[in-house]
């Protein structure tokens, strides 16, 4: 059975930092591309950023240069780190894989930019 289970959300100021990590569980983690998305309260869910298992790394264009998306495949987990914080960045984040078929998400971990 497939689980992410995301973790790290947390209420930042403006131009902070958070770190968040997503576990995956129930497949060959090392074989398999991840991505980040994140959905704002009445707003689709939008891509953030993806990572191929050869560690090549895309972003959409309104986190370039502030946010990094790595792997560590001996932990089957893959991070997000977030620098220079906006408000506009609040948002639920998940992470996603297509294995097989099927796309499975983890749950969410909700993230504040707020002062």
């Amino acid at each position: 059975q497939v689980q992410l289970v995301e973790s790290g959300g947390d209420l930042v100021q403006p131009g902070g930092s958070l770190n968040l990590s997503c576990a995956a569980s129930g497949i060959i983690f090392s074989i398999y591309s991840m991505a980040w998305y994140r959905q704002a309260p009445g707003k689709q869910r939008e891509l953030v950023a993806t990572i191929t298992s050869g560690g090549g790394t895309n972003y959409v264009d309104s986190v370039k240069g502030r946010f990094s998306i790595s792997r560590d495949n001996t932990k089957k987990t893959v991070y997000l780190q977030m620098n220079s914080l906006k408000p506009e960045d609040t948002a639920v984040y998940y992470c996603r894989v297509l294995y097989g078929a099927t796309l499975y998400w983890g749950q969410g971990t909700q993230v504040t930019v707020s002062s």
